[in-house]
């Protein structure tokens, strides 16, 4: 249950994804971002995720979202699936940095 909750049993689709040139969203603050972050990832704090949507369909790729433990992605993966947006949840950010 936490695996698929937090983006773990899915890595091998994750890695595959950012292969194929997904965008990678980081949703942690900018402060947690700039302590650290998956090199060529964009920053949208998932506090601004709703007025973003536009911003983040305009992209025109799938989008793997991360965060520090792979809640608040998780949060945005289910707010951006409803909105029509292609994208999956990455978990922790150095989960996904491991794929890169």
């Amino acid at each position: 249950m936490f695996g698929s909750m937090f983006g773990t049993d899915s890595s091998a689709q994750i890695k595959e994804m950012i292969q194929n040139g997904a965008v990678i969203v980081d949703v942690r603050t900018p402060g947690e971002f700039a302590g650290g972050n998956v090199a060529g990832s964009v920053n949208f704090p998932l506090q601004n995720i709703a007025e973003k949507v536009d911003e983040l369909k305009a992209l025109g790729k799938p989008l793997v979202l991360c965060c520090a433990s792979g809640n608040r992605s998780g949060q945005a993966t289910a707010y951006l699936k409803a909105q029509g947006v292609e994208c999956e949840n990455g978990g922790g950010w150095m989960q996904v940095n491991a794929l890169v």
